[in-house]
């Protein structure tokens, strides 16, 4: 289908519900997606040059990872000025002329904003570290010292080390619940809520359609300044942050205050989208207070599957179940992969399982019930790369080096064309090497092979567009036992019955008496091999 006629056919299916109800959203992580300069590091035209191909896919928006000026100590998560494209990435006029092309295409556009933290070098901060009475004193989290030196609290960053850095100019410790070059915004002072505010609405004048809001269950502390208790045994602990029950750093109830503040300024603007991103032990219980009626963001997601060590029928059944179709419930989002997390392929089956693999996961995504997030190369069946210690550039994997499983592995540049230098991402030298074997799965060479992974992500988007009980109808779940996963998704008169097999030997079909829409893998009458699926159309 060529791109226009892509972008008609969105615009024709236009459905009573909020485009962004069980959208598929394709996230681009700027660093990695294309170099249109040579400087080895992807940038804001190298993403609009290839919209064509992320529109040929079938989504509906693309979610682009932070491109604002930063000094890049955290690839872009530790943001210097929200206003303005970092050089790196491009301009502003880049950016405009990005949504331009992308909306000429019928996708919407999201932008991912980090309000629990800036950088060091933010404008905001070089001032209120410079006196204690300046007029943004209490933009960030300031405490003195105990009195024999040590930090206000116990509290332990995510990153590794004390959550506390003392700052010598204003005689005080600062927080930062990530590097010490992302120091903590106060999100109690209404002040730093309002410059926040006016930061979303910047980006609502230019046209955006949408925001990912970064870890906002760290956006406000305990101004008791208590300590954490300790973790009970057990569990693998790799950082000093593993040993701690997160009570008192982030999660304080007041964050829903200012959510329904960012809400209330989004539906300002007509058919925006506000999803939140949300992580720890209390994940489940922060997304519901969230999203919880009509006042708050419209949706969350978390690490359900993304740190999952294996897929399993149980783990889908119980994520599906915490997110009953229930009147105050909001509305979930998934991923299997992003950039935080070890390509799915790689984390889940064996090597000779991978390609059969890919294909059925794609499936799964496409049918659950939810929004649904494709990391950029997932359509392509990309494997985690294993980078070398001495190319290592995410900062967590360093500190924590060999424990802690480097993000780079998902960060390596995407491959479009498999005989072009460095697979047609950059003529410069890249900022992360090619995976070895990513060339086979370039972009040019999949887009010749009807069989391919790339054609297998088509059809399943195509088939979740053509039927309103996939995109936004009811799930049911029939049986997630040790091998099965059968589930029903129902809308109106529509009833699929979807069955999964998610281990690595055959398992009994149950053959429903309906018409086979879709399938991956090996479909027998009365048997499906290892990681195959089958969807079936019982209405009545």
């Amino acid at each position: 289908m060529q791109h226009a006629d892509v972008a008609r056919s969105r615009l024709a299916a236009t459905a009573p519900e909020p485009w962004w109800k069980g959208a598929a959203i394709y996230q681009i992580y700027p660093r990695s997606f294309a170099d249109s300069n040579g400087d080895g590091i992807g940038d804001l035209p190298g993403i609009t040059a290839h919209l064509g191909h992320v529109a040929s896919l079938g989504v509906d928006a693309i979610w682009i990872s932070p491109f604002f000026t930063s000094p890049q100590k955290d690839f872009g998560y530790d943001v210097a000025d929200y206003r303005s494209v970092d050089p790196i990435f491009g301009s502003n006029g880049d950016f405009d002329r990005l949504i331009a092309r992308a909306h000429a295409l019928g996708l919407k556009v999201m932008v991912d904003l980090v309000f629990s933290h800036t950088s060091d070098e933010h404008g905001w901060f070089k001032e209120s570290r410079a006196s204690r009475d300046g007029d943004k004193a209490d933009w960030y989290v300031w405490a003195d010292a105990k009195d024999d030196g040590s930090p206000p609290t116990n509290w332990q960053s995510v990153f590794g080390g004390p959550s506390w850095t003392w700052d010598a100019r204003r005689g005080q410790y600062y927080l930062h619940n990530f590097l010490r070059e992302q120091p903590q915004l106060n999100g109690h002072n209404p002040e730093v809520q309002n410059a926040l505010l006016d930061v979303v609405r910047y980006w609502l004048e230019k046209g955006v359609d949408g925001f990912r809001f970064d870890a906002i269950n760290f956006a406000m502390h305990d101004p008791e300044l208590r300590d954490n208790p300790p973790a009970a045994p057990g569990g693998k602990r790799t950082r000093p942050f593993d040993f701690q029950e997160q009570i008192y750093n982030q999660s304080h109830p007041d964050i829903v205050r200012f959510i329904e503040r960012l809400r209330s300024l989004i539906d300002a603007y007509d058919g925006r989208f506000a999803m939140a991103e949300v992580g720890g032990k209390r994940a489940i219980e922060e997304m519901h207070q969230f999203t919880r009626g009509g006042t708050r963001l419209n949706s969350a997601y978390g690490f359900d599957f993304l740190y999952a060590e294996q897929l399993t029928p149980a783990l889908v059944a119980a994520s599906a179940a915490a997110w009953p179709d229930a009147p105050e419930t909001g509305w979930p989002s998934w991923a299997f992969e992003n950039h935080d997390a070890p390509r799915a392929v790689s984390r889940w089956v064996a090597a000779d399982q991978r390609d059969r693999f890919a294909r059925t996961k794609m499936l799964l995504l496409a049918s659950l019930r939810g929004s649904i997030i494709i990391y950029q190369g997932e359509e392509l069946g990309l494997t985690q790369v294993d980078v070398p210690f001495e190319q290592l550039q995410d900062p967590e994997a360093i500190a924590n080096w060999p424990q802690t499983l480097s993000r780079d592995g998902a960060r390596t540049p995407m491959p479009w064309s498999a005989d072009a230098p460095h697979g047609g991402f950059t003529e410069g030298r890249p900022w992360l090497p090619l995976g070895p074997d990513h060339r086979d799965l370039a972009v040019d060479r999949q887009e010749k092979a009807p069989g391919s992974m790339l054609a297998a992500t088509r059809r399943a988007l195509a088939l979740r567009r053509r039927h309103a009980a996939l995109r936004t109808g009811t799930l049911t779940i029939l049986e997630a036992g040790e091998q099965l996963l059968r589930f029903e998704r129902e809308e109106g008169d529509q009833r699929l019955r979807c069955t999964f097999n998610l281990s690595d030997r055959d398992a009994p079909r149950r053959t429903a008496s309906g018409t086979v829409i879709a399938s991956a893998g090996e479909v027998g009458t009365d048997r499906l091999g290892a990681y195959s699926a089958v969807i079936e159309d019982v209405s009545r």
